[in-house]
């Protein structure tokens, strides 16, 4: 197939599946250029899938996919065209860095494509005027709204000025106002630039009408493509959404859909909630101020509102989840109380995230629920039979919740927050990214609760057709209500036609810089930056070492936790783990009381190495005080034993020993037969023994290292060692797991970065710290521990430089291998520590290894290392001597890159 400039993407019967489930099923598609495509369908029908294979973003499994004019499952061609397309996966600010300002992560993308200061300088300003966020240039993406976050990922997507803007669902989440800034920037920039193509998935109807070609999927396959009035003329229906419902399979166009509510009957008595100037303050911020509201029984009460205006924090203390800074909430007629069990048992929560237990299957969280709330278990079982049947759960009652659809969990959510039957539902954005069929489902749940169980329903949503369906509305933004009212009452008071429209028009009216649009940015075509095609490119590994940098800096517990713990660890290791005992303490019981046997006894006693406890009179207070360990050694001469001494016989003595700690122990016993022979060879000299004779030969011993033979001197060099491959190895374990998680890796597969530039610009901070940590711990062992090196500085940083370069870049082999940060962290301490105090020569020598532990010892970095600090602390050796070990680290560190790179994919699966 070749490329005519008709089609911006082209696939051939596409196939994709994940763990054996199909996303996509033999997809055939003509995606045409220099148009807005919109793809629509149900959650989880493949959009996201197939938005990522054309961008090259997932690996291909089956067919052809050829997007801007080549093959996406060839490298070379991938690398040639990510410069010129733009990503931006599902999710608020996925592809953002939340500690990173406004202006840095917009930096950080220009970097990455290859514009110089000045240029990145002139397209950043252009592009904050142009979505509105000046203001906020140097606020962390962290604090944006979920609007904000969405028009700075769209500035990081055109900084590099792209012919294709691929967006995944880019204004799920976010309010009615922020969607429609948002399209509207867009549509100025095809204005301006008709060229560019722009491809997005959507499951809001109302926002896929604007697209100017459309392709519906359902169930991983195409039902239909056209523009809308050709999807709406085909089915002979009205709507975009009664068109796609058309195109639906009959059984699933049979699914109960949601009635409107009838009238809300007349209650009398006191309302279900009442809330009286309810404020919180969060330090400086105000996040809800004065809100006064009442919602009466069985009513369904719509919360609409911009993001992050309050509407969650409103809940929580409506619900007694958070304290009120000032003010008071009511909840049937009685101040909201956290320890009021009774008042909590009447009210149900769903939270807007998923908050049950993923390791439970569906009837198994059912349950747990029902335990919680303590309904007794006969009621519970016929309880959790009627839900699983309500809710039409019975199919998927022993199904994990991962393994459901997004819209099949929010109704066990549903189910779970109704087990004990409450009085209230409180619901927070509880259909944010269902599909419309599945909304449409749950709909229908919350009006039967309403009318016919009469449960008070307070329900917060971005979605205006929901909040029509409500019996009132409230409308808020930056933590105060603006209006409260029916729809009817709210659009007549704006004049509008529908609720949106309302909606703006109070927003508008509180801030009439809404009404303005600003410039889009579009770069010049003649200065448009093309990334350098190298297979290692200085300026993007430093963005990646550059951003990585300021979120390590701008995180005070990771970088004391890599500076000052490795400083703890060492000191606990070398006042804690000590092989010098001195001062044994030890008692006798002289049951022969001459002179001589004071006089060994005394001899004992004066003995730096045993110091002498007063005497003992019975083998009970022996036993005794060795339990209690006030002695570690306990001796009695026997009656005899003057009188054999000056006969020269050698007299028994007995000896008791505390064996629990057997070094000392063995030590101990060391200590008491070198000093009984010191003794004997005393009274040889002053000629008091009859039969005394010397030894036929002496020994003078010397120690050539660590003369003074103390154990720090041999403990701190493997401390330091130890320090220098646990911590930096387990900070940059997290390095490339962490963006799996946060779902940030999407800019490594979408950007034209190869993978030694992206692994190597992770770990480069971590060298720093890691040196850094280096210097301080060689401080501390000169100046706290007292530990003097006598051999070459400089060969021993150059092997801390060489080691910190091993160690991390292990680490950055364990963050491409594992797919967690939990996992990642305890791999790391255990796969680095084991050979690090079995095999290194810190505890045994090298030489005494044999067999697997040899090998073992040879292939660990730490090996080298320890030979190269103690060579330098207590050999005196130079580079001369050592650097074969260095040349050992750096081959090491460059097999673990290679490693690294091979087990690090370019694409997702």
């Amino acid at each position: 197939m070749s490329f005519d400039g008709a089609s911006v993407a082209s696939l051939t019967e596409v196939s994709h599946r994940y763990r054996g489930r199909p996303a996509l099923l033999d997809v055939s598609l003509e995606v045409p250029a220099g148009c807005t495509v919109g793809f629509i369908g149900p959650d989880g029908v493949g959009k996201s899938s197939l938005l990522a294979l054309i961008a090259g973003v997932k690996r291909r499994q089956e067919g052809r996919i050829w997007t801007l004019g080549g093959d996406m499952s060839r490298a070379k061609h991938r690398r040639n065209v990510l410069g010129r397309l733009a990503y931006m996966p599902q999710g608020l600010g996925q592809s953002l860095y939340p500690s990173l300002s406004v202006r840095e992560n917009v930096d950080f993308f220009g970097r990455l494509f290859g514009h110089d200061a000045a240029e990145r300088r002139e397209r950043i300003e252009a592009l904050l005027q142009s979505t509105g966020l000046t203001a906020f240039a140097e606020r962390p993406a962290g604090k944006l709204s979920g609007g904000m976050k969405q028009k700075l990922s769209l500035c990081c997507a055109l900084i590099h000025d792209p012919d294709l803007l691929i967006l995944d669902e880019p204004t799920t989440g976010i309010d009615p106002l922020s969607r429609r800034q948002f399209w509207a920037l867009i549509d100025a920039i095809k204005e301006r630039r008709p060229s560019m193509s722009v491809l997005a998935a959507t499951a809001d109807m109302d926002e896929a009408e604007r697209f100017d070609h459309l392709v519906a999927l359902n169930a991983g396959r195409v039902l239909a493509s056209g523009s809308a009035q050709d999807l709406k003329s085909s089915t002979g229906t009205q709507s975009l959404e009664q068109a796609f419902l058309a195109l639906l399979p009959e059984e699933e166009r049979s699914r109960p859909q949601a009635s409107e509510p009838a009238s809300l009957p007349e209650t009398a008595g006191t309302p279900a909630i009442e809330a009286l100037g309810l404020t919180k303050v969060f330090g400086d911020f105000t996040a809800v101020d004065q809100v006064t509201l009442s919602i009466a029984r069985g009513e369904i009460f719509g919360f609409l509102g911009s993001n992050g205006c309050g509407k969650t924090t409103t809940m929580k203390m409506l619900t007694g989840l958070l304290p009120p800074t000032a003010g008071s909430a009511r909840l049937f007629g009685h101040e909201v109380d956290a320890r009021d069990l009774e008042t909590r048992r009447r009210v149900g929560y769903m939270s807007q995230s998923f908050s049950l237990y993923g390791e439970l299957s569906v009837r198994q969280n059912l349950n747990l629920h029902a335990k919680l709330f303590q309904i007794p278990a006969g009621e519970a079982t016929v309880r959790i039979t009627e839900l699983l049947d309500r809710f039409k759960l019975e199919s998927v009652a022993d199904f994990l919740p991962s393994a459901l659809p997004l819209g099949v969990r929010q109704r066990l959510q549903l189910a779970v927050a109704v087990i004990h039957r409450p009085e209230m539902l409180i619901l927070d954005e509880p259909t944010s990214g269902v599909d419309l069929v599945a909304r449409e489902e749950f709909w229908a749940l919350l009006v039967d609760l309403s009318r016919n169980d009469g449960v008070t329903i307070f329900i917060s949503t971005h979605f205006l057709q929901e909040a029509e369906r409500c019996d009132r509305v409230s409308f808020m933004h930056a933590g105060k209500l603006l209006a409260v009212g029916t729809p009817g009452d709210l659009r007549a008071a704006q004049e509008a036609d529908t609720l949106e429209e309302a909606f703006i028009g109070y927003l508008e009216a509180l801030e009439p810089d809404n009404r303005t649009a600003s410039r889009p940015f579009v770069a010049d075509a003649d200065h448009k930056a093309e990334p350098r095609a190298l297979a290692f490119d200085p300026s993007r590994f430093w963005a990646f070492a550059r951003r990585e940098s300021v979120e390590v800096i701008r995180d005070p517990i990771r970088l004391a936790f890599a500076l000052i713990n490795p400083i703890i660890l060492m000191l606990a290791m070398c006042f804690g783990i000590s092989f010098d005992i001195e001062e044994v303490p030890f008692a006798a019981l002289d049951q022969d009381q001459t002179r001589e046997s004071r006089a060994f006894l005394e001899f004992l006693g004066g003995s730096r190495y045993l110091a002498e406890h007063p005497p003992f009179t019975s083998e009970a207070e022996l036993d005794r005080r060795l339990v209690e360990g006030d002695i570690k050694a306990a001796l009695i001469l026997p009656p005899d034993f003057g009188r054999d001494l000056l006969a020269g016989r050698q007299p028994e003595i007995a000896v008791w020993l505390e064996g629990s700690d057997t070094y000392r122990a063995e030590t101990a016993r060391g200590y008491l037969q070198a000093v009984q022979q010191d003794f004997l060879a005393a009274l040889a000299e002053d000629r008091r023994v009859a039969q005394a004779q010397a030894p036929p030969a002496e020994s003078a011993v010397r120690f050539r290292y660590n003369q003074t033979f103390a154990s720090v001197n041999a403990i701190a060099p493997g401390a330091i060692m130890m320090m220098l491959i646990m911590t930096p190895a387990m900070l940059t374990a997290l390095g490339v797991v962490r963006e799996k998680e946060l779902g940030s890796i999407a800019n490594f597969y979408a950007a034209p970065v190869s993978k030694l530039e992206f692994l190597i610009g992770k770990q480069a901070p971590y060298i720093v710290i890691a040196f850094v940590s280096f210097l301080l711990l060689f401080v501390v062992m000169r100046l706290g521990l007292g530990v003097v090196s006598a051999g070459s500085f400089l060969a021993l940083s150059l092997g801390a430089l060489c080691f910190v370069m091993a160690a991390t870049a292990f680490g950055l082999v364990m963050s491409t291998l594992v797919r967690s940060q939990i996992a990642a962290i305890f791999g790391t301490a255990i796969v680095t520590m084991t050979p690090t105090v079995n095999f290194s020569g810190m505890l045994y020598p090298t030489a005494s290894l044999e067999g697997g532990a040899r090998v073992i010892s040879a292939a660990f970095p730490s090996t080298y290392f320890q030979s190269i600090a103690s060579g330098v602390v207590n050999k005196g050796l130079d580079m001369s001597l050592l650097y074969p070990d260095h040349l050992m680290l750096l081959g090491m560190t460059a097999g673990l890159w290679f490693l690294a790179a091979l087990l690090l994919r370019k694409q997702a699966p």
